[in-house]
């Protein structure tokens, strides 16, 4: 085993840190979540914004957060937007309220 002056174990060390940038490549992957299955006006509110080219979306769902995908049913096409700011509401915790701006997607 490979120890230090100190006498830690340098495996230790390299573990710890392979698992610490295993961890934060884990949490900074995007999500897409489908939302086409919902009913706008009665599962999620949609109002769009700046030209159409943003919009509002009130929600549920967990675990949605900056940088993620969703994708909304506008008739017979999809569209897809990226999530460029999001606040869960306190109550319930699952609620949120996200700017969203188009990425185009059919």
């Amino acid at each position: 085993m490979s120890y230090t002056r100190s006498g830690i174990n340098l495996n230790i060390i390299f573990l710890s840190l392979y698992k610490f940038i295993l961890k934060k490549t884990k949490h900074s992957q995007t999500k897409t979540y489908d939302y086409t299955q919902y009913v706008g006006g009665r599962d999620y509110v949609f109002e769009l914004a700046d030209n159409q080219a943003k919009g509002y979306m009130t929600g549920q769902g967990k675990g949605i957060k900056r940088g993620d995908y969703i994708i909304l049913c506008n008739g017979s096409k999809s569209c897809r937007y990226q999530v460029e700011d999001i606040d869960y509401y306190s109550e319930p915790p699952d609620m949120w309220i996200a700017l969203l701006h188009d990425v185009t997607f059919e």
